[in-house]
């Protein structure tokens, strides 16, 4: 999700709540203790040099149980963030802490904000060698003789 998606969905909401893909919500107490933009400058694996930049929320779940985040103070804190650091339509980066602290894209379905698992993927398949996708074998294509784990092919 963009910064201007957000914005958007903000400007039609009562209450602002974020929950986890298994439903589970972020405490109702939240706070956004940081707006930001992330820079990352790295290389591949493949070589290719690369940039990416994000737009990133900290959520942070403290013992204020009198706290709650209206639309219209995150909205707020956007547009400040927008006009002292610059920030571009960019999309968003949450983070927040479970077991340890998480990063997360964002998703809305039409009433709450929803915090997405983000995966890791090799950006150079082409020139790592790995499979577009699982390669498909038989079982039945499988032969005794090609496999070394059969009694006397020396794989024990």
């Amino acid at each position: 999700m963009k910064l201007s998606e957000i914005k958007n969905h903000l400007a039609e909401l009562e209450a602002v709540n974020f929950k986890l893909e298994d439903n589970t919500f972020v405490p109702e107490h939240f706070h956004v203790t940081e707006v930001g933009i992330i820079t990352k400058h790295f290389i591949d694996c493949g070589g290719t040099v690369r940039d990416e930049k994000v737009a990133n929320f900290q959520l942070w779940d403290a013992n204020d149980y009198e706290h709650r985040l209206k639309p219209q103070k995150l909205m707020n804190i956007i547009a400040l963030s927008e006009k002292v650091l610059g920030m571009e339509d960019l999309e968003i980066e949450v983070e927040y802490q479970s077991g340890t602290i998480g990063k997360y894209d964002l998703g809305f379905d039409g009433n709450d904000f929803i915090l997405l698992s983000k995966k890791t993927a090799c950006l150079a398949n082409e020139q790592c060698g790995v499979p577009e996708g699982k390669q498909k074998v038989s079982l039945s294509e499988m032969t005794k003789e090609a496999s070394c784990c059969t009694p006397g092919g020396g794989c024990c």
